[in-house]
């Protein structure tokens, strides 16, 4: 028997190849994949399942997808010291609290973090994890996937890294920097332990250094070759902000991405966050290589660090996904709002040559699923892993705005939980409530567990 029907969609925007938007449709879903899109015209035969919902008032879309967080900042959001603060100076303050971080503050910030993905239709989250206290290592990724799979979440982690402290020249404290030696043997582990490269995993795992001034070439080269050697992919930061493009010139001679070019950081397993400070000559390697930008709009305006020219790289067809970045640079997570500030903030830089609403939600779909390496997800299609969320159409936010379902999510936006998130065939989210978790209960603990962290620092 199959385990879910969706009877008789109001809208499914499917961001399929070709794009449809299809009307009064029966979603069937069997064993987490995407069986069987039909009429409901009466003339289709019957089908049978465990739970059919009456979709008749809804949209249906793909779960979004968000290829670049850092979940710990969740305990670190909208801190009054560092709020004027840009990149390097920001780093500096926070890594005084980071630096105490342990796998309760990791578990308890990953489920409050990954909870309002979900309630706000991300389906997979890829966090960029790369603050390691002495003592803590494995741990902290354990506390991830816990927290990932207590809420029925599709989870990428990074074995994240920095090698480089303060002594070295590099913005981190002592006590939150390893070896390369010790970083590639937990890096080996964490892959041989948690990445499944089946088409509909749940757990996968790439590695990801932390950024050219925090960490070396040696574990920059040496990260790119064991990567390849697993067959996972390669992340980290690039030309996010002038600081750093002065520090790569400085210390090596060249520019972000060309330093990264030599130590074998391009190609279509390689994505970068951020992607602001970019010449065009640059962008066109994007292209040519396959190599990836994760889009963070909110974060890039937040801490003053530019506008990523997305126009021009959808236009040369570098991809691109979107992303909310960490959630002290974004004081949130939902991927709901970021395509909205992505629509906003290009229709304000670029006019006509902005993405449009449509354009966002791809990016914040396919795109993302694509710097992934993620070929099941990102549309709904048969075939297609079962990840995706529904909104109800017969609410006062949504009155009016129904013209273009495709583009509404970005260009009018939605600033309440969706109705249904479903991951790998199964509700998570019903009636914009988490089903596995009781919210109240964890949001009470969480907080008393952000208060403690936050007393150490």
């Amino acid at each position: 028997m199959a385990e879910l029907l969706l009877k008789n969609v109001g809208y499914l925007v499917t961001c399929d190849d070709e794009d449809r938007i299809l009307r009064h449709v029966n979603v069937l879903v069997r064993d987490g994949v995407i069986d069987r899109i039909t009429p409901e015209d009466g003339k289709t035969e019957e089908m049978r399942a465990e739970e059919i919902i009456d979709a008749s008032a809804m949209i249906m879309y793909p779960g979004l997808i968000n290829t670049h967080h850092h979940l710990y900042q969740t305990f670190s959001r909208n801190l009054p010291q560092v709020q004027k603060m840009e990149l390097f100076p920001w780093l500096k303050t926070l890594y005084e609290i980071w630096k105490n971080l342990d796998e309760k503050v990791v578990y308890y910030s990953s489920l409050t973090g990954m909870a309002e993905l979900l309630k706000t239709g991300c389906t997979t989250c890829l966090d960029h994890h790369y603050v390691f206290p002495k003592g803590t290592d494995d741990g902290l990724t354990d506390a991830q996937f816990a927290a990932a799979d207590a809420l029925g979440m599709r989870f990428h982690a990074t074995r994240g890294s920095m090698d480089l402290s303060v002594k070295d020249g590099g913005l981190p404290p002592d006590s939150v920097v390893q070896t390369v030696d010790e970083i590639l043997r937990s890096s080996e582990r964490t892959v041989s332990r948690y990445h499944d490269p089946s088409p509909l995993s749940m757990h996968q795992v790439a590695l990801a250094p932390c950024s050219p001034f925090s960490v070396s070439a040696d574990l920059l080269r040496e990260s790119a070759k064991l990567a390849r050697a697993l067959g996972v992919r390669l992340h980290t930061h690039l030309a996010e902000t002038r600081d750093e493009e002065a520090y790569t010139k400085e210390h090596f001679h060249m520019r972000p991405l060309e330093y990264m070019e030599t130590l074998g950081w391009t190609g279509p397993d390689v994505w970068y966050a951020h992607g602001i400070h970019f010449t065009d000559e640059e962008l066109q390697l994007l292209a040519q290589t396959r190599t990836g930008v994760a889009h963070c709009p909110i974060s890039n305006m937040k801490l003053s660090s530019g506008i990523a020219n997305i126009p021009r790289m959808l236009e040369l067809g570098v991809p691109v996904g979107l992303a909310v970045d960490g959630s002290a640079s974004n004081d949130g997570s939902s991927l709901l709002e970021e395509m909205r500030a992505a629509f906003l903030l290009h229709r304000l830089n670029s006019s006509n040559r902005a993405p449009g609403g449509y354009d966002i939600l791809k990016m914040a779909s396919r795109g993302s699923a694509s710097l992934l390496g993620r070929e099941k997800l990102g549309q709904i299609a048969p075939g297609m892993a079962a990840d995706f969320f529904l909104i109800r159409i017969n609410r006062l936010a949504l009155v009016g705005s129904l013209m273009d379902v495709g583009a509404v999510l970005a260009t009018v936006g939605l600033r309440e939980s969706v109705d249904l998130t479903v991951v790998n065939g199964k509700i998570v989210v019903k009636d914009g409530k988490l089903v596995s978790i009781d919210e109240e209960k964890t949001a009470f603990e969480a907080d008393r567990v952000w208060k403690q962290y936050l007393k150490k620092g």
